[in-house]
C-alpha cells in the first residue's frame, strides 16, 4: 500500500468517525449479546442490546478494532436506536454488496457507510468493517 494508497483509505472523516463512536461500552443485563472477530486482523466487536416493540432500544458495543472497522462501528452507533432486525440485516446485506461487488451505498439510516467506499479496493479490511453490523444482526436472531 502506498503512502497515497493510505491517505485516500485513511480520510480526516474516518478518522473523526473513529475517534469518536456512539455507545461504546458494555450493557447491564441485556437482552442480547454477540461477538465478533475478523480472523484476517484480529479486530472484535461485541454487541449488547436490549429491544422492545421488536426494535433496538438499548445498545452498546465494546469496540476493539483499526480505524476502518472503528469508523463503521461510529455509523451503526448512530444509526441503530429504533432498528429491528430486518433493518440491521438489509443494512449489513448492504454494507457487505458495496465492498464486495461495488453494490450501491446502503439506505438511510445506514447511508453514512459511504465514507468507507475507498475500503473497496482493499478486501482484507471488509470483515472488520462488517464486523458490528454482523454482531448486532447475531445479537437480535430469536429475540
Amino acid at each position: 500500500m502506498s503512502d497515497s494508497d493510505l491517505v485516500k483509505l485513511y480520510s480526516g472523516r474516518i478518522l473523526a468517525l473513529a475517534a469518536d463512536i456512539p455507545h461504546l461500552g458494555r450493557l447491564p443485563e441485556p437482552m442480547g449479546s454477540a461477538r465478533k472477530r475478523s480472523p484476517l486482523c484480529g479486530s472484535t466487536v461485541t454487541v449488547d442490546l436490549r429491544v422492545e416493540n421488536g426494535r433496538i432500544s438499548a445498545f452498546a458495543q465494546d469496540v476493539k478494532a483499526c480505524a476502518l472497522g472503528q469508523a463503521a462501528a461510529a455509523v451503526v452507533g448512530g444509526a441503530i436506536l429504533g432498528r429491528s432486525l430486518a433493518e440491521v440485516e438489509a443494512g449489513r446485506d448492504a454494507l457487505r454488496a458495496m465492498l464486495k461487488d461495488n453494490g450501491p451505498v446502503p439506505a438511510a439510516p445506514f447511508d453514512g457507510f459511504e465514507v468507507l467506499i475507498p475500503a473497496r479496493d482493499y478486501k482484507n479490511r471488509h470483515a472488520s468493517i462488517l464486523l458490528t453490523l454482523e454482531a448486532t444482526a447475531e445479537a437480535m436472531t430469536g429475540l
